[in-house]
């Protein structure tokens, strides 16, 4: 009983701690973007590099678990928009919002998280003495990925587009994503226009079959 007790309490602090060095990872990426490095990660964290990867395993380890991190944030604001009990055009009008609102607000957690750090990488020309930044370019397609099926099987839950629903839902899953993830990478680069702008022209694109196809019975929430 003791051992199992002893085994639980490392266990939970073991999980506070990661928690503590992701938030200074946080804090870092929210000063330097996709330039954030291992070393500048564990200066915040008042900890020596190796215990940093003790933790994580590599930068890509990191990069996952902080990945996670703001994707679920990401995934249950987007859930509580297309929840919401309003008219369909109105929910999608709010989950494009909300992705656009997350990247607007904290720009250099985006730039982390989609963009590799410019000539970041272990190279023989960078300097000797130089932490890389994450090369995070590799790792942004499973994330985007994730986004796509999550809004597949929301589509799939609440909206009726025939005999092959699944599938239909699964390719708008993610051509929306990926809609919003090149819009939404223009927009912010270089704000050619209002987020409100941005977000009516996106809805509009959306609304062709999306307007016409029937809501599913959903107990306890509203249709899509």
């Amino acid at each position: 009983m003791e051992t199992a007790r002893s085994s639980e309490r490392t266990r939970t602090a073991a999980e506070r701690r990661r928690r503590e060095l992701l938030e200074a990872a946080d804090r870092v990426v929210l000063r330097d973007g996709p330039q954030a490095s291992m070393n500048a990660i564990a200066a915040e964290a008042g900890i020596t590099k190796p215990i940093l990867y003790r933790h994580f395993g590599d930068k890509g380890g990191l990069y996952r678990a902080l990945a996670k991190r703001h994707t679920d944030a990401l995934l249950s604001a987007l859930r509580a928009a297309l929840d919401a009990p309003a008219e369909r055009r109105a929910r999608v009008e709010a989950t494009l919002d909300t992705y656009l609102a997350a990247i607007e607000a904290r720009p250099q957690v985006y730039r982390f998280l989609m963009h590799p750090a410019d000539g970041a990488g272990d190279t023989a020309e960078a300097a000797p003495s130089a932490e890389p930044g994450f090369d995070v370019g590799r790792h942004s397609a499973p994330l985007l990925r994730r986004l796509g099926e999550e809004l597949g099987q929301v589509i799939v839950e609440q909206v009726d587009l025939g005999p092959d629903s699944e599938q239909m839902a699964r390719i708008w899953g993610h051509g929306i994503v990926g809609m919003m993830h090149a819009a939404g990478d223009w927009w912010l680069a270089d704000r050619p226009c209002s987020r409100e702008r941005l977000v009516s022209s996106l809805a509009d694109l959306l609304w062709g079959r999306l307007a016409e196809a029937g809501d599913r019975d959903v107990k306890g929430g509203p249709g899509f």
